[in-house]
């Protein structure tokens, strides 16, 4: 079982990133703000699990062990499989993902592609009550203050004004590296950097 690669960013492209460890290459497919926050020639550290089924075996990786753990509790449930839990990864960060199915609310989980209102209230009767929150949310949290508080600081203040989880991060992404701003972030870069990556996603209407 690999369950965590350590390597470089070889390629991207819109569905997984290929992660070299050791002169090979792993085809990793990933939540999209995952992959929206990693370039080619970065070195990175992604959580897997290995997906066998009769036509196709299958690695999925995650930036966060809380999203890994979100990624398998998710398929728990009748009629879930990976690709529809990385679906909702992709939609919904994990400590969002366990607020929505610990208050019930399925029209949130239902905006994940392939699932639909039905799938995400099966979702919530059968996971309710059995997501460690405080697990979940905790580890998130740790991952993200470790690699950078300043840009998850803007990432939040973009989301809050209604842009999707990995519309901001691309966003982040693009304008510190089009105007050489050093990641992780200072403090007073902060305002800047949320000031340009608003303007990025208003023109890119």
């Amino acid at each position: 079982m690999i369950g965590m690669l350590h390597g470089q960013v070889d390629f991207i492209d819109a569905a997984s990133a290929i992660i070299e460890v050791g002169g090979v290459g792993y085809e990793t497919r990933m939540p999209s703000a995952d992959l929206a926050s990693m370039h080619a020639g970065q070195t990175v550290k992604v959580y897997t699990s290995l997906n066998v089924s009769q036509d196709a075996i299958t690695l999925y990786g995650f930036s966060s062990l809380a999203s890994k753990r979100m990624f398998l509790q998710l398929q728990k449930v009748s009629g879930i499989g990976p690709k529809v839990a990385l679906s909702l990864l992709s939609t919904l960060p994990p400590e969002r993902l366990a607020k929505a199915v610990a208050d019930g609310d399925a029209t949130a989980l239902a905006k994940a592609p392939g699932l639909g209102k039905k799938g995400a209230q099966k979702i919530i009767l059968e996971l309710k009550g059995s997501i460690d929150l405080s697990q979940i949310d905790g580890a998130s949290k740790e991952v993200r203050s470790a690699e950078d508080a300043g840009s998850e600081q803007v990432v939040e203040g973009l989301m809050s004004l209604g842009w999707r989880q990995q519309d901001a991060l691309h966003a982040v992404q693009t304008v510190c590296e089009s105007n050489h701003i050093n990641v992780p972030l200072r403090d007073d870069d902060v305002p800047r950097v949320l000031k340009l990556a608003l303007a990025s996603l208003d023109r890119g209407r």
